[in-house]
């Protein structure tokens, strides 16, 4: 299941990372398994994968976290975050990352295990691209694709 936010649908010109024809996804998730299954889907169609297994790593990829180095963000297309993690949950994550002058035009796409319409619909209004149920599927990779591919046109 797919669900997807409102919003303008477009990108900003800064967003569209020049990467050659991979777009970098940052996939987060603290689970093992579902981040290795994530990261082999999104492989498979051809995007770089940088893999975080909380939000609280992801941040300091991103350059957003505690340690951060002034004036350093990594580049990214995409983040793609499990809803559930401990110490700061997707929700949060995404958040933090609408909060950041430089990250904002970033889309991120929400993951869960569990089917609550309230927290779907909660994180869409909060900026959130899509929902997607997992376990995630091929076509759930290929849809995320579209996606990349339209904001970086």
């Amino acid at each position: 299941m797919l669900s997807c936010g409102g919003g303008s649908g477009g990108c900003s010109k800064d967003m569209a990372v020049e990467l050659g024809d991979e777009p970098h996804v940052l996939a987060v998730d603290d689970n093992l398994i579902d981040r290795k299954l994530v990261e082999r889907l999104l492989k498979n169609s051809s995007c770089k994968v940088t893999t975080a297994e909380n939000a609280v790593r992801a941040l300091d990829y991103l350059g957003l976290g505690n340690d951060r180095l002034e004036g350093t963000v990594s580049e990214v297309n995409m983040i793609i975050t499990d809803y559930c993690m401990p110490g700061m949950t997707g929700y949060e994550l995404l958040k933090k990352i609408k909060e950041s002058s430089v990250l904002k035009e970033v889309p991120v796409v929400i993951m869960s295990s569990e089917n609550i319409p309230t927290r779907i619909s909660q994180c869409l209004e909060e900026g959130a691209k899509m929902f997607m149920l997992k376990p995630l599927k091929q076509s759930d990779v290929k849809q995320l694709k579209w996606h990349l591919m339209k904001c970086r046109n």
